[in-house]
């Protein structure tokens, strides 16, 4: 690859941070209360990590479990608040029951972070009709990755889906990075990297005790060697291949 490919790490706190920073991480995603699949963090927290790591954070813009909005207005003011702590990059996706994109709601929040850059998330997973909700998102500002597996089971079975649309990259639509995560594995990086995918998200696989421990710098940093191409694929240990 003609550039660094992005490692992403799900950081919960400051100790998280710090370790994935030492590891070799490009970007933080800062969330809370991972049996939710990752909420907005407190304000002070993202604060703390963005005075500890000089690493780009996205912050998560999600209020309770599951994918749709909820409460927008608050959604606004929480995000107006994390932009005063220092968040300059977002995490977002709303679906409506059905699974049709929320537009409605992507855009008023969307409207309240200015310049800022953002990833859709792997709501995108969940969608209906996933060129569609990409062909609504096409012309909104500052979305510049989809976060996804490819399938709501993981990267196992969505890896079809992830080829198909790293094919398609620089189509109206497929403009955006894709980040690959969730239940991503060693053993799919060469797949992935053979066709072209530049960004890897791993939360589960940065930690050798499971979410009730920290992120781990040498486990980011075994990431960081597979994804850059350091060394050999199947020779990268894998902390026992622990899905991200």
């Amino acid at each position: 690859m003609s550039k660094r490919a992005v490692l992403e790490v799900i950081a919960l706190d400051v100790e998280d941070a710090v370790a994935a920073q030492a590891g070799g991480a490009d970007r933080l995603e800062l969330v809370t209360d991972m049996a939710a699949d990752g909420l907005t963090p407190p304000v002070r927290t993202v604060a703390a990590i963005r005075a500890a790591v000089g690493i780009p954070l996205r912050v998560m813009l999600r209020l309770a479990d599951g994918f749709a909005a909820g409460d927008v207005e608050r959604l606004v003011t929480v995000a107006g608040e994390l932009r005063e702590a220092g968040a300059e990059e977002f995490v977002l996706g709303f679906l409506s029951p059905g699974g049709d994109l929320d537009l409605v709601a992507v855009e008023r929040v969307v409207g309240a972070l200015g310049a800022c850059r953002w990833t859709f998330h792997r709501a995108i997973d969940r969608a209906a009709d996933r060129a569609a909700l990409r062909k609504q998102l096409a012309d909104l500002p500052g979305l510049d990755t989809y976060l996804t597996a490819g399938a709501p089971t993981g990267v196992d079975d969505g890896l079809p889906t992830l080829l198909a649309e790293a094919a398609r990259r620089g189509e109206p639509g497929y403009e955006q990075q894709l980040l690959v995560g969730g239940g991503l594995r060693l053993d799919h990086l060469p797949q992935l990297v053979a066709a072209g995918i530049d960004g890897f998200h791993i939360g589960g696989a940065a930690r050798p005790d499971g979410w009730a421990g920290p992120v781990s710098a040498a486990a980011v940093a075994r990431w960081r060697l597979a994804v850059d191409g350091v060394e050999p694929f199947d020779t990268v240990e894998d902390l026992d291949l622990q899905p991200s």
